[in-house]
């Protein structure tokens, strides 16, 4: 069934006629001053037997008159508002992003591809034991990102403690206890070892690392998401 075969049973099962529709969508277009509102009933008949999209101010007033929302009816045109989040990641793979409720599998198969870091909130995971706390959430280590690498590489997830800001400033044995943290900047996001240092946080790779420290105002151009509790990370490139 066509998208417009579904409007037709949406339009039978509220006992409309396409005049009907036409009239109750002139009152909308008049209402907001805007012919394109208005649905007429030879444009209704053609859009229920063809594959053709309707704009978005028709597909309003037919939203308005099937009393069905908005979104709803944007999906039979394969739109999904809900996938947002994961499309913007899609179109700007070079940029680091903020994700929020984005799906994540850390058995080693990703569900969302790109190249920079980005914070995950609200994540649905398999691994219980790598889920944060309820005030925690998650981040990806983009796959251009060699700040920690080789100790956390490309293309991992880390679980972030929400509750931990704090810089804890000693105290670790070696690389491996020494705290990682997730910090948000101006435009991005940073998985790394870090220091404050004169009003400068100071974002450190991996001494293994092809990356450079990065001097940044603190809090002005960089705010601490939280400590980096665990993380899954590949064995291969």
């Amino acid at each position: 069934m066509h998208a417009g075969e579904t409007l037709k049973s949406f339009r039978n099962r509220h006992k409309i006629t396409v005049r009907q529709v036409e009239s109750a969508s002139e009152r909308i277009a008049e209402a907001k001053r805007d012919k394109r509102f208005r649905i007429s009933n030879s444009w209704l008949a053609q859009l229920e037997n063809s594959s053709a999209e309707p704009g978005i101010c028709k597909l309003f007033s037919l939203s308005v008159i099937y009393n069905t929302p908005f979104c709803d009816l944007v999906r039979l045109y394969d739109v999904d508002i809900s996938e947002i989040e994961k499309y913007r990641t899609i179109a700007e793979p070079e940029k680091t992003q903020l994700l929020e409720k984005q799906m994540v599998d850390v058995s080693g198969t990703l569900k969302l591809e790109t190249d920079k870091t980005a914070l995950v909130r609200n994540a649905a995971v398999n691994h219980p034991e790598q889920t944060p706390a309820a005030d925690g959430c998650y981040g990806y280590i983009g796959m251009s990102d060699l700040t920690m690498y080789p100790l956390i590489r490309p293309g991992s997830y880390v679980c972030i403690d929400t509750t931990q800001t704090k810089l804890q400033s000693g105290g670790w044995r070696n690389e491996y206890e020494r705290p990682i943290y997730f910090v948000e900047m101006r435009g991005g996001f940073a998985c790394s070892w870090c220091e404050v240092d004169a009003g400068h946080l100071l974002i450190i790779p991996h001494h293994s690392s092809p990356q450079t420290i990065r001097r940044l105002a603190y809090p002005r151009e960089a705010e601490i998401v939280g400590r980096v509790t665990s993380f899954n990370t590949r064995c291969v490139e």
